[in-house]
């Protein structure tokens, strides 16, 4: 028999791309994931539902999905289903925890959703156009699939929200600022706050006594310095472009460049923003792939660019945690997440090279791990490094049941 505890204790996260729908729905009480999956090409020909149930076999359904709505049906009906679901009803569904991915000015920590929350996520689409639409979609089809269950919205730029005026800044005229918004937001912020709570546990102080930099290393990279337990600088800014190079972004790179090659190339405003964003990072560089894995394989094959490609990126890498370090005027710990932090033991090592003046030193052989929760610094560093894979669902469902 169900008891109300465990009925409190189910979330379901959902995180809605263009086309797409990620959820996970997790039960609190132990931390566990019941059941994942994934929406593909919602509004497209040839939709398709892929379900991973706790302990059963995968199912893979295809189904016509026009919306979001469709999806969110087909997700509830996967999750209840006699065969391959996880719960007997709906009303086991206690919240949902949404991923928004910006939040502007307006948000500095997740919140329940009602509408004058989705006013403001609408109010952030100029700044977030690809992502923030479909943020907004899957909330409003939860809402019309289960208008009853209280519904949270956790931002990427949240945690982001506690940077001083002089990190988030830019030196433009200010009237760009007051009329614009125009500043440093940030992103992957779950992703930041997650491990940098999770290095702190395992360092075995509260995070409120430590500086942490937290190195989010994926196709998509960013940086953040985390002092007292708060953000107070990161390296992605107005939008995810700037920061260190990434798999197709450039990262940071002089303004002037942008009108150069305009004028150069004769391309568009939205010409070069696909530049930057789709062409460049490791891929511009190489030409091989904005893939490390592949760029690995090539630097080993011999190919000089595919070196050059991951030179340029780690050097940006060793170069922000040497700026983070000083404006938080030391550092405690070193963490690396996502795909490359996780996974890479060689660039992770080639990363931290020349940084044992720091006190930052690793021991080749716990690095030789990949992808599990561990420290891996030598036994004479000063400065502690973790390897944590991070977990967003996880603090999106706990955020959302510490708010309900």
């Amino acid at each position: 028999m169900t008891t109300e505890l465990e009925l409190t204790m189910k979330i379901l996260v959902i995180n809605a791309g263009s086309s797409s729908l990620k959820y996970q729905l997790l039960n609190m009480e132990d931390n566990s994931v019941l059941a994942k999956g994934l929406c593909e090409r919602i509004g497209i020909e040839g939709s398709r539902l892929k379900h991973q149930p706790d302990g059963k076999d995968d199912v893979i359904i295809e189904a016509n999905m026009n919306t979001h709505a469709d999806a969110i049906k087909y997700v509830i009906s996967a999750l209840i289903d006699a065969t391959h679901g996880v719960i007997a009803d709906m009303n086991e569904i206690y919240a949902v925890g949404h991923r928004v991915v910006h939040g502007g000015e307006f948000f500095k920590k997740s919140v329940v959703i009602d509408s004058d929350v989705k006013k403001a996520i609408e109010a952030c689409i100029e700044l977030a156009p690809l992502h923030n639409p479909p943020n907004l979609m899957g909330i409003e089809a939860c809402e019309e699939v289960m208008p009853n269950v209280p519904q949270v919205a956790v931002f990427d730029t949240a945690f982001h929200q506690t940077m001083p005026s002089e990190a988030f800044m830019y030196a433009i005229p200010y009237e760009y600022y007051k009329k614009y918004k125009i500043r440093k937001y940030g992103f992957h912020g779950t992703s930041h706050k997650y491990v940098s709570h999770r290095a702190a546990a395992l360092f075995g102080k509260p995070i409120e006594e430590l500086k942490i930099i937290t190195l989010h290393l994926g196709n998509g990279s960013s940086i953040t310095a985390v002092q007292n337990g708060k953000s107070v600088d990161t390296s992605m800014g107005f939008t995810p472009l700037a920061g260190v190079p990434m798999g197709t972004r450039s990262g940071d790179i002089d303004p002037a460049i942008v009108a150069f090659l305009m004028e150069k190339e004769n391309l568009s405003t939205q010409e070069i923003m696909n530049v930057l964003n789709k062409d460049s990072g490791v891929l511009g560089i190489s030409g091989v792939s904005s893939d490390f894995r592949d760029l690995e394989a090539a630097r080993k094959e011999g190919n000089k660019l595919a070196e050059l490609a991951e030179e340029v990126f780690m050097y940006n890498v060793k170069k922000y945690i040497g700026t983070y370090a000083t404006i938080m005027g030391g550092v405690d710990a070193i963490v690396f997440t996502a795909g490359v932090g996780e996974n890479n033991s060689i660039m992770r090592t080639e990363m931290l090279q020349d940084l044992g003046f720091m006190g930052i030193k690793i021991d080749e052989c716990k690095n030789a791990l990949r992808g599990q929760e561990m420290e891996i610094s030598s036994a004479d560093a000063t400065v502690r490094t973790f390897v944590i894979p991070t977990d967003e669902e996880f603090m999106i469902a706990k955020e959302t049941m510490e708010l309900v």
